[in-house]
């Protein structure tokens, strides 16, 4: 089926399969759910397929930018919609449907309720498949792109720390700023950013991401709560259960608007910067980012994101090569991939 309407049913198993996809980070379940009820109670947002547009058809990218653990982190419905309407504007070809940056439990979901304000339709074609920390891992390798000019509308936080508005400039300046307001805004801001034709999305997008996310829900559901459902998502992502037992240290800091730490589980060490970057079972790597490295509550099964361990709590840990993924080609774009080692410490290439 190439077009449908997605249904609070959906939305449920996009936000569970889309944090597993998340790989530590992309949002909090809770935020995601709550963004879908907001969606529905304006509307049932439309789902379409790259092939019901024209290949000179522009699309533009929805996300939100910033730190998950933030504190003070606000956006409103009116912030996230107004970033929509704000790049209409100033964007000379019209948008013709929504895109969302990467899966995640808030992210897979990002846009559905801007799409249901506007009566635009959603994208299945994330701009990745995964979550991943930087806002160039989600720019479709707009990055390598000679000259490219982007622009960027953003909006959030409130009362003092209010702040909306649209920059443009090469990709690194305009998302480098982005972040920064995002710091200033509390923590996170609403962005709708970089149109690109559908015939550029065809070749670097994570096409049929929304869908996966939603399969991935449904396998996720379709077994009793408990390590089954570890077992279940595993196998169905062909990837595997690569340690459990209980977190002997965990550290998390929040460094320019992103969580970065490691956590300890008996021989197993992982580094996250936002995403789990690395897995190491008594110093063998297991896992390296864009591999999909996720924590799991042991005993219910319940996917947890970096940003909500803590020593103590019983995990398991599954680890998914990258070539059974969606992914962008960002991915395989070693100078992106680069950045990750001085943050973590390890070597990703």
């Amino acid at each position: 089926m190439t077009k449908r309407r997605l249904t609070k049913e959906d939305a449920k198993k996009a936000v569970y399969g889309g944090c597993i996809l998340g790989g530590g980070g992309g949002g909090w379940i809770q935020d995601g759910l709550a963004k879908t009820e907001e969606a529905f109670a304006i509307g049932a947002p439309e789902l379409i397929t790259v092939d019901e547009l024209q290949d000179t058809d522009y699309v533009a990218c929805v996300s939100l930018v910033g730190a998950p653990s933030a504190k003070e982190a606000y956006t409103d419905r009116r912030q996230l919609v107004s970033t929509v309407q704000r790049m209409q504007k100033e964007f000379n070809r019209p948008i013709q449907a929504l895109m969302t940056n990467e899966n995640g439990a808030a992210t897979t979901v990002n846009g559905w309720l801007q799409a249901a304000a506007t009566g635009l339709p959603f994208l299945d074609a994330p701009c990745n498949g995964r979550a991943h920390p930087t806002g160039s891992m989600g720019s479709l390798n707009l990055s390598e792109v000679e000259g490219y000019q982007s622009i960027q509308a953003f909006a959030g936080g409130k009362g003092p720390m209010e702040v909306e508005g649209v920059v443009t400039g090469t990709l690194d300046i305009s998302s480098n700023t982005v972040r920064s307001v995002s710091v200033e805004a509390g923590g996170m801001v609403a962005v709708c950013r970089n149109p690109v034709s559908v015939e550029y999305v065809k070749e670097h997008a994570a096409v049929g991401g929304i869908t996966q996310a939603i399969e991935l829900g449904d396998v996720f559901f379709s077994v009793p709560e408990g390590p089954e459902r570890i077992e279940a998502v595993a196998s169905h992502l062909q990837g595997r259960v690569i340690h459990s037992g209980t977190i002997s240290s965990f550290e998390l800091k929040a460094i320019k608007g992103f969580d970065v730490g490691f956590v300890q589980v008996d021989g197993l060490e992982l580094t996250f910067w936002n995403e789990y970057m690395t897995a190491e079972m008594n110093g063998e790597r297991k896992g390296t980012f864009p591999d999909l490295i996720m924590t799991f509550d042991a005993e219910t099964g319940m996917p947890l994101v970096s940003a909500e361990l803590k020593e103590g709590l019983a995990i398991a840990v599954i680890s998914v090569p990258k070539e059974y993924l969606k992914l962008s080609s960002t991915m395989s774009n070693k100078k992106l991939l680069q950045a990750i080692e001085p943050i973590v410490n390890k070597s990703i290439i």
